[in-house]
């Protein structure tokens, strides 16, 4: 399977997946029903949803938010992993063959 990036970054390096909060959490699943990518998972011993595959998440995305009636899900600042990412675009080499990123 090819390795998943973002903007030539690969994704494993980047920090953006929801956080719950596992006070507010009720587990209701309503995170897991509304996003698309697999994301969520219920610990059936906890009764309350887990962030399974964060890399599925979409970066920048956090559209679920507004699914959960507990607002027990958050994401990074957005405007704090940006920095992060222009930060990591400038170290990363270029990979020459096609003008992105190694």
């Amino acid at each position: 399977m090819a390795t998943q990036t973002y903007l030539g970054i690969p994704r494993h390096l980047l920090q953006w997946q929801p956080t719950i909060d596992t006070e507010r959490c009720i587990g209701c699943g309503d995170c897991r029903d509304f996003c698309p990518n697999d994301v969520y998972a219920l610990d059936e011993a906890a009764n309350k949803m887990t962030v399974a595959h964060p890399l599925n998440c979409v970066v920048l995305c956090d559209k679920c938010t507004s699914a959960c009636p507990q607002e027990a899900i958050s994401f990074p600042d957005k405007e704090q992993f940006k920095q992060t990412v222009r930060e990591l675009l400038k170290r990363l080499p270029r990979c020459a063959c096609s003008g992105g990123r190694a």
